[in-house]
């Protein structure tokens, strides 16, 4: 109800009516509900399928999904550490390095879209373009079914969660289902926003009241802290001009040859930022601090100050979850490699 009708309201009605209406409005205001958190905790408990998971586990980790048994999944995300394997950027399997900085993949499923350029829609269709793709596991159906197909324990574990021998669509699903199961909730943060006293520090608190003050927030919330829309980099300054142009920094221009998406990425999800460096698509930095001075720049148009800068790194720090009951492991400035 608008102020001027409530005037309106209360100069029409007895003096004792009047009264009570105010004391409503007062009590509403006080007890009214909090402002919404623009990021959201992970829940925890998420229900996976074990038989299933435990072999897309195995197969994860399993160089001979590879052609030449050379690499495996886990090769480039590295779950030890951070989910990624912090390189500037990934090694092809020619040696060449990729256009694109290796995301993490944890938290992976919340992502509403899958890669830098937001190619792929599901782990299923993604676990297939890496399999195949002659820079990455380049393998074939007929080469990798063969190699599980001899194998018996694979043998038995096909049969044990799908009844069946191993094919296209149950190696894709197992691991799927099993890169589904890679969330780390009970990050610092979470307990914070679940109200748990001290869980997180004054410092961080106003690091995390500053990255929503500066607008950082607009790319960067929901459950991921991202991951749920695209962006383009460089929305005030240009990014690219000390850096040689590639095919990676053209982002999903390359995937819809659409020139408003000339640059565009899908926004990464802040989730353990502090063990995933280097940072942005092309792993530009090693720093935390540095990357949110860029993301100022770039996308806020404004300088941050280094006490600010510092603040909010610290905050960014109580996102860092928990993998199998443990903190995730790994430097918060790693060098590039």
């Amino acid at each position: 109800m608008r102020r001027a009708q409530i005037h309106i309201l209360r100069a029409r009605l007895p003096r004792c009516l009047a009264i009570l209406l105010s004391s409503a409005i007062v009590l509403a205001g006080a007890f009214a509900a909090p402002e919404e958190e623009p990021i959201a905790p992970i829940p925890a408990g998420r229900p996976i399928d074990s038989p299933k998971a435990a072999l897309g586990e195995r197969l994860f980790h399993d160089p001979r999904l590879s052609h030449g048994d050379v690499v495996a999944c886990a090769s480039c995300h590295t779950l030890a550490e951070g989910g990624d394997d912090g390189r500037t950027r990934s090694v092809a399997a020619n040696g060449a390095l990729l256009d694109f900085n290796a995301p993490t993949v944890f938290n992976v499923a919340l992502n509403f879209r899958l890669n830098w350029r937001g190619n792929f829609r599901t782990l299923e269709e993604q676990n297939a373009a890496v399999l195949l793709d002659a820079q990455l596991m380049g393998t074939n159906w007929e080469e990798l079914l063969s190699k599980l197909g001899t194998d018996a324990d694979y043998l038995k574990a096909f049969a044990e969660a799908y009844r069946a021998q191993p094919d296209r669509e149950n190696v894709l699903d197992a691991l799927a289902v099993y890169q589904r199961s890679l969330v780390t909730p009970d990050a610092r943060f979470d307990r914070y926003l679940r109200g748990e006293a001290g869980a997180i520090s004054s410092e961080e608190e106003e690091g995390y009241r500053l990255f929503k003050d500066f607008g950082c927030t607009a790319c960067h919330q929901g459950v991921n802290v991202g991951g749920n829309l695209f962006q383009k980099f460089g929305v005030f300054a240009n990014p690219f001009d000390d850096t040689p142009p590639s095919d990676g920094d053209l982002g999903r221009f390359t995937v819809t040859g659409v020139e408003s998406d000339r640059h565009v990425f899908r926004v990464p999800s802040l989730r353990n930022v502090a063990v995933t460096a280097p940072y942005f698509h092309d792993g530009r930095t090693a720093s935390l601090a540095e990357a949110v001075e860029i993301m100022g720049r770039s996308q806020l148009s404004r300088e941050i100050a280094a006490r600010d800068v510092d603040l909010i790194v610290k905050f960014l720090g109580t996102l860092t979850g928990e993998h199998e009951d443990r903190p995730l492991a790994g430097k918060a400035e790693r060098a590039p490699q």
